[in-house]
């Protein structure tokens, strides 16, 4: 009888973690970026909390939506997938908007994912979105976001 109200207990709590941290993330600012002729819908994860959060839970993201993580200065910035349902690729981005490196990432794993060189910003698509788009490292984001290089 207690491991049965233990799992319930841990289903619910985890049910409620997911439920938050969904309604936390709706209320994003979004930005529009260029990437070549394409535009990304992106929304801006750019407190501790929001960052860590990122797009865990969800079971679906629009083709053309993102996620884009600011970081107060460059750093090499390092990404795992506990708690994220879908497969995503994410393009680390220097000041500037240079992809730096793309790095594929499985879901629900915990993985860590790397920039090879210092980056302010990370930005996370569906998994094959820059390869259909033929978007690589080397590649330009434009946008507010990289107008000012810091």
């Amino acid at each position: 009888m207690f491991l049965r109200f233990f799992s319930l207990l841990a289903l619910s709590v985890s049910f409620a973690a997911s439920a938050h941290a969904q309604e936390a993330q709706s209320q994003l600012q979004r930005v529009r970026i260029a990437a070549g002729m394409y535009q990304i819908d992106a929304q801006v994860a750019q407190t501790p909390r929001q960052r860590e959060i990122g797009l865990m839970f969800r079971k679906e993201m629009p083709q053309a939506e993102g996620m884009i993580f600011v970081f107060e200065q460059p750093a090499t910035q390092c990404f795992w997938m506990k708690n994220t349902l879908l497969p995503l690729t994410a393009a680390f981005v220097a000041d500037d908007g240079r992809i730096v490196n793309l790095v594929d990432m499985q879901p629900m794993t915990e993985e860590s994912h790397c920039s090879k060189e210092p980056v302010r910003y990370v930005l996370e698509m569906n998994q094959g979105w820059f390869a259909k788009k033929n978007i690589k490292a080397g590649s330009k984001l434009g946008g507010e976001l990289f107008a000012h290089p810091r």
